[in-house]
């Protein structure tokens, strides 16, 4: 997998390209209000699929909660894998890189926000927010201590859920814009991963090379390690600057950021 802070930023870049580029009422013309929300929802979706690993650092940041959590994650995973599998896929143990790492997993739970939000806006959204905003927190902190940190997280989603709420009205058009961040940021953990020398089981259930998991990825020249120096040294940095330009981008269509001497971030 790439590291916490690559699939973070991946997220927040995926939801602003998607937004500054889209030409649609739904998502191409989104208040300020309803963008910075799906960013939070992008950005931590960006780390949800990893909660299919009980032992990963995502899956501890809500302490015994998001673990038990992940254990039953990863038991679902592991048992779709056992039933699912071919004799050319791998006889592994475990759910990692599993169910949660496929286009299905994301349009599921792409739909089940939209629902939620939809249907019990007052309460699902504030615990949606606290949740996703603290999986971008921890995805960001690279290095990190449980015990001196995991107040920190807290804390930190707490407040970026306290601020979006005051800031942003909760409609239905808002619910479908969630749902549609969520499975984005799903999307972008899936290219991040693919590019990794493992790859990415992303088309799931369908057969490729008579393998119903088959770990979808570029050319072996083009994958990178996990945390090597292509990561951090150019992967990484690349996607945080493009994720900010395009943000700003965004926030301009949306109105937020007014035009600079008849500068846009994104001319169109």
């Amino acid at each position: 997998m790439a590291t916490g802070p690559t699939h973070a930023m991946s997220g927040l870049l995926a939801w602003s390209a998607t937004t500054a580029l889209a030409t649609d009422h739904s998502i191409g013309q989104l208040s300020p209000r309803a963008w910075v929300v799906g960013a939070v929802l992008a950005t931590g979706a960006a780390l949800l699929p990893d909660l299919d690993h009980p032992e990963s650092t995502v899956s501890r940041t809500f302490g015994a909660i998001s673990q038990g959590f992940s254990s039953g994650i990863n038991a679902l995973s592991h048992g779709v894998y056992r039933l699912t599998r071919t004799k050319r896929d791998s006889n592994r143990d475990g759910g990692h890189r599993g169910l949660t790492h496929t286009l299905v997993f994301a349009v599921i739970a792409a739909v089940i926000t939209t629902a939620v939000v939809q249907t019990s806006e007052k309460w699902a959204l504030p615990v949606l927010m606290f949740v996703f905003a603290g999986l971008a927190v921890r995805g960001i902190l690279h290095k990190w201590h449980p015990r001196k940190d995991a107040l920190f997280i807290t804390l930190t989603s707490a407040g970026v859920t306290a601020l979006c709420l005051l800031w942003t009205e909760q409609t239905s058009a808002n619910a479908a814009a969630c749902g549609v961040a969520v499975g984005i940021g799903c999307i972008a953990h899936y290219i991040g991963d693919a590019i990794t020398e493992q790859g990415c089981p992303i088309l799931w259930p369908i057969p490729l090379g008579g393998k119903t998991w088959f770990p979808v990825a570029p050319p072996k020249i083009l994958r990178m390690q996990t945390g090597g120096k292509v990561e951090m040294a150019v992967i990484g940095p690349l996607i945080t600057v493009a994720s900010i330009w395009l943000s700003l981008a965004a926030l301009q269509q949306a109105g937020a950021i007014p035009s600079l001497w008849g500068f846009t971030f994104l001319p169109r």
